[in-house]
């Protein structure tokens, strides 16, 4: 793609990233049959390609955000999707977020709208007002139907994702839970913020795959929020703040007593982690820091995967519908290792038709874009209903969320099923199933 950007635009370091994605694009259009908005809408505006154009317009003319641009950048899920299909490698995760940033800065959003997306991000990221909004949620949760008629939607979608029950206590930070048996090895494991309180299970089950095959977990001193929420929003200066704050954390372990990786369960952390070299290459402070941090990130499938000899027994043979979240998939491109994981635990494996698409989560998406999130979810629902499994394994706690409100099938997280597999309990979401004994033992 031609640009035009002039020498004094390109002196800015974000411009000139932008201006080197954009002529990476070829306008060959592949990415439009796996995008989730296009597909729905058929508007070549809500492709990546028509986004690519209204963000090279937008950057180039150096003007404020407008409104039917805005528009469909909101209504991106960055899924990421087209990258993978992408033959010309182009980085539209990094356009889209420097695109969001503009629009941050440039944009006057309704009150509304500012309002929520404010409350959203402080609520979200800070653990004790999230328990406290989950509680206060379950309270009201009824009224989502009568938030619907006088279109208060986004409220009717966060009644809606919130759970009829309060979740258990999380753990707290920090903490050292030391390995079983001779240590192989000591990892740190991203507590996080949404996924510590709303599927506390997902971490415990976690560590105790982890110590249990000989790694000293800890949860570092000052870790919190990744800044993926705030870094999708365009919400720069806290999104760094976050991940400065992770960095000194996780830094602080690994010039102590060391550690060999850091690993998160949720994928949409994980994608942001991975990328802190990026976000932080121009920091004086902390672009090496970053860029260590970044590399020694995994997803939890990711490293299990890596492990040899797992202690398994013996499981049902399940039929597990995996959904690839888009942030593995895509963002990380880390499409076998789950998979595989499970498979080896005993799990019958069934790919979803049409798993490439989204499910309409996307962070906070499905609460700022519910329409369009609901579709998607009753869309990849529908598929899965298809191969008629026992259950969902899903590697990040925003699809398992958004898939959950709309089916009966369980939906588990694949370190929930690997936990059980090696000697755990079976995952809270299968009580009831009756097929949660454990029939015998089986040989490494």
């Amino acid at each position: 793609m031609q640009t035009s950007f002039s020498l004094a635009q390109l002196a800015d370091a974000d411009i000139s990233e932008a201006d080197r994605i954009l002529r990476a694009c070829v306008h060959c259009g592949f990415c439009t049959a796996t995008c989730p908005t296009y597909v729905l809408l058929g508007d070549e505006d809500d492709s990546p390609r028509g986004r690519i154009y209204l963000i090279k317009e937008m950057l180039e003319n150096a003007e404020p955000a407008r409104r039917e641009v805005v528009k469909h950048i909101d209504r991106c899920l960055s899924c990421l999707g087209c990258m993978t299909t992408c033959p010309s490698g182009v980085h539209y995760m990094h356009l889209v977020d420097h695109a969001r940033a503009h629009v941050e800065k440039t944009y006057g959003r309704p009150l509304a709208d500012r309002l929520l997306r404010s409350v959203l991000l402080r609520v979200m990221t800070n653990p004790k007002l999230f328990r406290q909004a989950l509680f206060a949620a379950l309270l009201v949760k009824p009224l989502a139907p009568l938030l619907d008629l006088v279109r208060l939607k986004p409220l009717a979608a966060m009644l809606r994702l919130a759970p009829w029950r309060m979740p258990r206590g999380g753990m707290a930070s920090p903490s050292v839970f030391p390995a079983a048996g001779p240590r192989r090895g000591r990892v740190a494991l991203l507590s996080g913020c949404v996924a510590n309180v709303l599927a506390p299970d997902i971490n415990k089950a976690a560590i105790r795959v982890l110590t249990r095959h000989g790694f000293e977990v800890v949860l570092a001193r000052g870790e919190g929020c990744c800044g993926s929420l705030a870094h999708h929003m365009g919400r720069e200066k806290e999104a760094r703040s976050a991940a400065c704050r992770n960095i000194d954390a996780w830094t602080r372990e690994l010039d102590g007593e060391g550690i060999d990786a850091i690993v998160t369960t949720v994928s949409g952390c994980g994608t942001t982690m991975k990328d802190y070299g990026f976000m932080l290459r121009h920091h004086p402070g902390y672009a090496g820091k970053a860029a260590r941090v970044a590399r020694m990130t995994f997803d939890i499938s990711e490293f299990i995967h890596n492990i040899k000899y797992l202690k398994y027994v013996m499981r049902p043979p399940l039929r597990v519908a995996y959904h690839p979240a888009c942030s593995l998939a895509h963002g990380q491109r880390v499409t076998t290792a789950p998979k595989e994981m499970l498979s080896k635990a005993g799990f019958v494996m069934k790919d979803i038709p049409e798993g490439h698409l989204c499910c309409g989560s996307a962070g906070t998406y499905n609460m700022l874009q519910p329409e369009l999130a609901n579709r998607l979810r009753d869309r990849k629902i529908a598929h899965i209903q298809e191969i008629a499994p026992d259950l969902i394994a899903a590697g990040n706690i925003g699809c398992i969320t958004q898939i959950a409100a709309g089916t009966q099938i369980p939906v588990v997280h694949p370190v929930e099923l690997i936990d059980w597999a090696t000697g755990g309990s079976a995952p809270r979401a299968l009580e009831g199933m009756g097929r949660s004994d454990t029939i015998g033992n089986r040989s490494n």
